[in-house]
This record gives structure tokens, C-alpha cells and sequence, in this order.
């Protein structure tokens, strides 16, 4: 018996904000297979209920307790410092920030080396970058992987909780996971996404405010 197998081959994702994605559907007439082609981005294994059960690192390599935002509204990102998206998404973060602090909102930023290499120096560098060119006052951590092997923790419970259209797998740079008060996901929004496109769904998280 034979079954019909479709493959998808799909473009890589570049810097420019143009993102081009191809998709070709080929019909194989092949065994029944299951495949993954998106399992890279690391295990989803998570035992964790609630993002305030973790613990990360900050720019010195000092323990952050997420649990000190227990009650505030999470809005975590992957950021880089040498993207096509850096300056729309920074810029429009720290507005968002700059309105909705006071009102329970937390932006939590890690960042990431992983896609071109965009966020090259350290993870101090990464942060004075932030904070010099973009007025950043929410708290900037170490540097994670947020795919593959050394996924960090915080990344895999967050991919486990929200896959993507394509799968787990972060796709690019500024990657965005809304998190409720009690710590669970409630929604991912992809690179493209301008951060403040999303205000309706942080005030609705917030309680309306």
C-alpha cells in the first residue's frame, strides 16, 4: 500500500524584513512517514506549569528568580542588536513599556546569537546597546539559545506552551511570548509582529488598563 507523502521546502529566513517564505507540495508516492521537519528548535519535554518556576541568569551571571513577577503581565523577547527588525522592535518595546509599566506590564529580554550571528558581543554589550540606543529600562538578561540542544529552559517551556505556524522552532530574531499573571502563555507573535500592534492583547491581559 502506498500513501501520499508531502514535502515541504521551505526558504531560509534572512535579515532584511522582507521575509519570503516558499513552500512546494510534492505528492511521493512513498511508505507512510512521519517527519518533523521543524524538531530542531530543542525538546519540549517541560515539567514546568507556570514561567515563575524558572530561574535565568542576568547580564553578570547572577540567579534571577522569575518569581518575583508573579502578578505582573510578561512579555518575553529574543532580541538582537544587528537585525532588520532591531530598531522598529526596540523603539516600539520600551513605548510600550514606557505606558503600561506602572499598570503590571514586565518586558523580559534574552539575547540571542543564533540566527546570522546577529547578536555577536556579550550579553553586557548586548544590554548597554539597548539601553544607550533605545532608552531600554526593562531588564535585559544573558545570552541564550533559544533552539537546538542548549535551548535555554525559559525557551522550552515558552516553545512547548505556543508552537509556531511552522513547529516549535523560533524562526527569528524578536520572537514574542505574551505570559498572564500566573505565569502561562498566552500567545506567541512571530518577527514581524510590531510590538505595539499588540496593545489590545496586553491590556486585555492587564485586566483593561
Amino acid at each position: 500500500m502506498f500513501y501520499h507523502y508531502k514535502f515541504m521546502k521551505i526558504q531560509p529566513l534572512f535579515s532584511s524584513p522582507r521575509l519570503l517564505t516558499q513552500i512546494n507540495t510534492r505528492r511521493l508516492h512513498l511508505p507512510l512517514l512521519v517527519v518533523d521537519c521543524f524538531s530542531m528548535g530543542g525538546s519540549n519535554s517541560t515539567t514546568q506549569k507556570s514561567i515563575h518556576e524558572f530561574t535565568v541568569k542576568d547580564t553578570r551571571g547572577r540567579d534571577v528568580n522569575l518569581n518575583i513577577y508573579r502578578g505582573k503581565v510578561l512579555l518575553l523577547v529574543n532580541v538582537a542588536s544587528k537585525c532588520g527588525f532591531t530598531q522598529a522592535n526596540y523603539t516600539q518595546l520600551s513605548e510600550l513599556y514606557g505606558r503600561y509599566k506602572d499598570k503590571g506590564l514586565e518586558i523580559l529580554a534574552f539575547p540571542c546569537n543564533q540566527f546570522l550571528k546577529q547578536e555577536p558581543g556579550t550579553s553586557e554589550e548586548a544590554a548597554e546597546f539597548a539601553c544607550k540606543r533605545y532608552k531600554a529600562e526593562y531588564p535585559i538578561f544573558r545570552k541564550v539559545h533559544c533552539n537546538g540542544p542548549k535551548t535555554d529552559p525559559v525557551f522550552q517551556f515558552l516553545k512547548s506552551r505556543k508552537p509556531g505556524f511552522l513547529g516549535t522552532r523560533i524562526k527569528w530574531n524578536f520572537t514574542k511570548f505574551l505570559v498572564d499573571k500566573q505565569g502561562r502563555v498566552i500567545q506567541r507573535y512571530g518577527p514581524i509582529t510590531p510590538p505595539l500592534s499588540i496593545e489590545a492583547d496586553i491590556q486585555k491581559a492587564l485586566g483593561g488598563a
